[in-house]
C-alpha cells in the first residue's frame, strides 16, 4: 500500500437519483447517467453500486453512452432478504433479470471481483444482448487453496467458511472495516457510505455467504458447476472483452506468482482478450483511481467502435494495453 498512501482520496459524494426495478420477487436498485447504448457496472463483495460513483458520470461524457450500476442483492439499498437461499445462480440469475426487464441491449458489462462470473455467465447465455466484456479483479475459473489464495488470504478465507464467519462478517463486519481500507485509498465519508449500507447483523447475511459460495477444490458442489460452466465456455465467448491489471492487484496478483497462471490461462481460453494496464492498486480500483478507469473503459469502447464519437476524436484515451 505505500505507492497508494499519498494517492488523492477521491470525492465521496454520490449525486445519482435511485430507481428500483421488481426482478425475481426482489426490489432492486440502480443508479444511472447519460444515455445511449447501456454499459452496466456490476460490483462485488462487500460493495455496491456506490462503488462506481466517480466512474459513471465520465465514462457516460467520454463514451456518449448511458451508464448504469446495480446493487445486487443484498446490497446497497437492493432488498436484504431474510430467508433466500444464496447460491451463485441466484445472484446471476437477479443481474440476467434486470438486464432482460430494463429492455437492455448491445450491453457492455464492467464488472469486478464477483461481478465478473455473474457477467460472463450472462454473455455465455445471452450473447444476442452483448456488444463486450470488462472485467478487472475477479475470477471465472474453479479455485484451489494453494494456487489461487495468497498465504494471508488462506486462514481467513477458511474462517469465514466456517459457523465463526457469522461474527467475523455479520457481527464485526470484517468486510467493510478491514478489507476496504486495506486495499484502497479511502475517506471517513466513503466508508461510512459502506458500513451505513449494511448497518444491521441481519442486513450482512448476503456479504457472509459469499465467502462460502466460493468454488474451492470442489465445495460448495453448485457453486463448482456454475464456475466450471464459465470457465470451460469462455471459448464460445467472440465479443470484445478486456481485463484490467492492476499492480500488484490481488486477483490474480503480481505479488502471488500462482495466481497469474489464471490469467495466462484465460488468455489461451480467450486469445483476443485485450489486459490493460491500470498502474497501481490492489482490490478495489474505482475506490484506487476512478480518472483511470475512466480512461481506460472509455478508452477501449472508443478503440473498438462501441461509442457514440468517431474513432479517432480528441476524447480518445490511450488504452494501455500490454
Amino acid at each position: 500500500m505505500n505507492e497508494l498512501k499519498n494517492a488523492l482520496v477521491p470525492p465521496a459524494a454520490f449525486p445519482f437519483q435511485s430507481h428500483y426495478i421488481e426482478v425475481l420477487g426482489h426490489r432492486i436498485h440502480w443508479v444511472e447517467q447519460g444515455q445511449g447504448e447501456p454499459v452496466l457496472f456490476i460490483h462485488g463483495n462487500p460493495t455496491s453500486s456506490y462503488l462506481w460513483r466517480n466512474v459513471l458520470p465520465g465514462v457516460a461524457r467520454r463514451s456518449g453512452r448511458r451508464t448504469l450500476a446495480l446493487d445486487l442483492l443484498g446490497f446497497g439499498k437492493s432488498d436484504k432478504p431474510a430467508r433466500v437461499r444464496y447460491s451463485l445462480r441466484l445472484h446471476a440469475d437477479v443481474v440476467a433479470g434486470f438486464i432482460q426487464q430494463m429492455g437492455l441491449r448491445n450491453v457492455v458489462l464492467v464488472a469486478d471481483d464477483w461481478g465478473g462470473p455473474f457477467s460472463a455467465d450472462f454473455a455465455l447465455r445471452h450473447p444476442e444482448l452483448m456488444q463486450g466484456l470488462v472485467l478487472m479483479e475477479t475470477f471465472l475459473w474453479p479455485m484451489s487453496w494453494q494456487d489461487d489464495f495468497a498465504p494471508e488470504f488462506r486462514t481467513p478465507f477458511r474462517l469465514m467458511r466456517t459457523p465463526l464467519g457469522f461474527l467475523l462478517v455479520q457481527v464485526m463486519n470484517v468486510m467493510v472495516r478491514k478489507l476496504i481500507p486495506e486495499h484502497c485509498p479511502i475517506s471517513d465519508e466513503a466508508m461510512r457510505h459502506y458500513t451505513e449500507a449494511l448497518p444491521t447483523i441481519a442486513s450482512r447475511r448476503a456479504m457472509r455467504e459469499f465467502p462460502k459460495l466460493l468454488a474451492v477444490e470442489g465445495d460448495p458442489a453448485d457453486s463448482t458447476a456454475f464456475m466450471e460452466a464459465i470457465w470451460s465456455g469462455l471459448p464460445r465467448l467472440k465479443m470484445p472483452v478486456a481485463w484490467i491489471k492492476a499492480r500488484p492487484g490481488v486477483v490474480p496478483s503480481d505479488d502471488f506468482p500462482p495466481s497469474l497462471k489464471r490469467l495466462e490461462e484465460t488468455r489461451r481460453k480467450l486469445p483476443h482478450l485485450e489486459v490493460l494496464d491500470f498502474g497501481p492498486g490492489y482490490h478495489f480500483l474505482s475506490e484506487t483511481n476512478p480518472q483511470r478507469l475512466v480512461e481506460l473503459v472509455s478508452g477501449w469502447l472508443i478503440g473498438h467502435g462501441l461509442a457514440a464519437v468517431p474513432l479517432g476524436a480528441p476524447e480518445r484515451l490511450a488504452q494501455g494495453a500490454v
